[in-house]
């Protein structure tokens, strides 16, 4: 892992308006980002290319790589630099398959050390895993302190903290996370930018 966590940052779900754009390029300005993750809701395929535009714009002109989660078929068309699979390991060989081996392909694997595992093998960049923090949302299983030291001592492969993240929660796993993937956390606030630089402080 790297001497020091770094930010994978992810959108809001839903940006309203015009102002994404400046918005997102004021958040990415306030802290050293090393990634953006294009998490976008809308299923309507006009607007998800437009908002996918206006994202990647922000970040590559930041030299920050843009990684869609789960729309495969867009990322090389759209010229983006990966894919974030939240389904686990299931569609990493794919995805390996159609990107390349120089595309960024990350899966989200739950709290399972088994799926993080397998989808090292066959192909992923990092594997994510989440909720790292207390939530009493989806299932409730939470991935733990135990489970990121694990990781980081016998695994080499790049690790992401991710899901109901607090300053208090980056400072326990920052020994052993390899990046931090904020999104609600600070897109639900009122200051997105200062929301991540507190968070960023923790690291």
């Amino acid at each position: 892992m790297t001497d020091r966590a770094q930010i994978y940052l992810a959108t809001p779900p839903d940006p309203e308006g015009a102002g994404f754009s400046d918005t997102l390029a004021r958040v990415m300005d306030a802290a050293p980002v090393a990634a953006l993750r294009l998490d976008f809701a809308t299923r309507d395929e006009g607007r998800l290319i437009h908002l996918i535009d206006a994202a990647r714009e922000v970040a590559h002109a930041r030299d920050v790589p843009a990684i869609l989660a789960d729309h495969l078929g867009l990322v090389t068309r759209l010229g983006l630099d990966g894919v974030h699979l939240s389904d686990g390991s299931r569609g990493v060989r794919k995805a390996r398959e159609a990107l390349g081996k120089d595309a960024v392909v990350g899966a989200f694997c739950g709290a399972s050390r088994h799926d993080g595992m397998t989808a090292g093998e066959i192909g992923a960049d990092y594997v994510a895993f989440g909720p790292a923090g207390e939530t009493t949302l989806g299932s409730g299983e939470r991935a733990g302190p135990d489970l990121f030291a694990w990781w980081s001592e016998m695994i080499e492969l790049p690790v992401v903290a991710e899901g109901a993240l607090t300053p208090e929660t980056v400072r326990a796993l920052a020994p052993a996370a390899d990046f931090f993937a904020f999104g609600p956390e600070i897109w639900d606030t009122d200051d997105p930018a200062g929301a991540l630089r507190a968070l960023a402080n923790a690291i």
